[in-house]
């Protein structure tokens, strides 16, 4: 006697396809929403981090992290660690890290970003070990400075500019570029780095971008970038 063949119908087969390609595109709609969030997450950051910073010089007359010890802890109150500030030039020193580090704790004492950070960064291995900077939404340090580290296709000049933290993947970044600037690495106010070798805090790898665009059909993990102020 011959044994009936069973198995899977048409309409059954076609039932489960449909099934997979709904979770396959909930998975990747759930993906680009995520991406999303941390573009607006590094983006609202920023902005956020500018306007602390040009608040604080509109309360208190000084730079954050450039104004000194002693007029930090009398102008804004023993919040701010002891010791804890700049030279008082007016201006916050090249990439420096002791002024860099020391502007979070004093925007944080005055209440302008939230957190509690201790300042006292010497070099690039204390500002990221210690709790002295904030970090963005892909656990990178941030670092406002005075610096010529960004592309510029010739000779970039010293400019107040916030690092916005390494650790970025290369899609993200473009992604952000396109929503906040212009979409290319070496023009706007948003550049690649040029520091593409090392692990400061500038540091993004040579893969992210060229000089015209950042190249996304790669998949650099540690990209960042620095924001012109």
């Amino acid at each position: 006697m011959l044994k009936k063949q069973r198995g899977f119908t048409l309409v059954e087969i076609a039932i489960v396809l449909v099934i997979i390609g709904l979770l396959l595109g909930g998975i990747l709609k759930g993906q680009e929403l995520i991406t999303s969030a941390r573009v607006r997450n590094i983006a609202d950051q920023n902005s956020g981090i500018q306007a602390a910073y040009y608040g604080f010089i509109d309360r208190y007359r000084q730079i954050p992290g450039d104004m000194l010890a002693t007029v930090a802890q009398d102008a804004i109150g023993s919040t701010v660690p002891a010791g804890i500030g700049g030279n008082g030039n007016g201006r916050l020193e090249t990439d420096d890290y002791s002024e860099a580090s020391a502007l979070w704790a004093h925007l944080s004492a005055a209440q302008f970003i939230q957190g509690a950070y201790t300042g006292g960064a010497t070099d690039d291995a204390t500002y990221v070990a210690q709790t002295a900077s904030p970090i963005n939404a892909f656990n990178g340090r941030v670092m406002l400075t005075r610096t010529a580290n960004y592309a510029d296709g010739g000779t970039p000049s010293i400019r107040l500019a916030l690092a916005i933290g390494n650790k970025i993947p290369v899609n993200v970044m473009r992604e952000l570029d396109v929503k906040i600037d212009d979409g290319f690495p070496e023009t706007g106010v948003l550049r690649h780095s040029s520091v593409t070798t090392g692990t400061t805090v500038f540091s993004s790898t040579a893969g992210c971008a060229d000089a015209t665009k950042w190249l996304i059909d790669g998949t650099e993990q540690d990209c960042t970038a620095i924001y012109l102020y």
